[in-house]
């Protein structure tokens, strides 16, 4: 069974982008989250342990978003799906990143990447990301 958390909307200030102005200046991203779970365990214990905490899994982004910067939001995207696949609950995520504020020169929203990556269960027992 497969249930979803969703996180939307998480704001924070990175300095991520091609442009030397995005790297001194910095910009607002917007990050929505999705991960994928098995809440039946977690519902049926009562126990934040059997789940994805949802408020450390915000800390989480907004550190990824904070932290060194990096020329694509497609790497931005990946650096928090690694991070949603940390959580021992986390069967899959899909992870959106917005850049508002791109350096476009016509009239726009938005600029985002989605991407979706999935937990497999390797040979030797662990569990890694495909």
């Amino acid at each position: 069974m497969r249930d979803t958390i969703r996180l939307v909307g998480v704001r924070a200030r990175g300095n991520h982008g091609v442009f030397e102005h995005e790297r001194a200046d910095g910009q607002d991203f917007v990050v929505d989250v999705a991960v994928e779970v098995d809440a039946t365990a977690a519902a049926d214990s009562d126990d934040l342990a059997e789940t994805v905490h949802y408020g450390v899994l915000a800390e989480q982004v907004v550190a990824e978003i904070e932290r060194d910067p990096v020329d694509l939001i497609e790497t931005l995207a990946e650096r928090i799906a690694a991070a949603v696949l940390t959580h021992r609950a986390a069967l899959a995520t899909e992870v959106t990143v917005h850049k508002p504020q791109a350096p476009i020169p016509v009239p726009f929203t938005d600029v985002s990447v989605t991407i979706r990556r999935e937990r497999t269960s390797a040979a030797d027992g662990t569990e890694e990301e495909e």
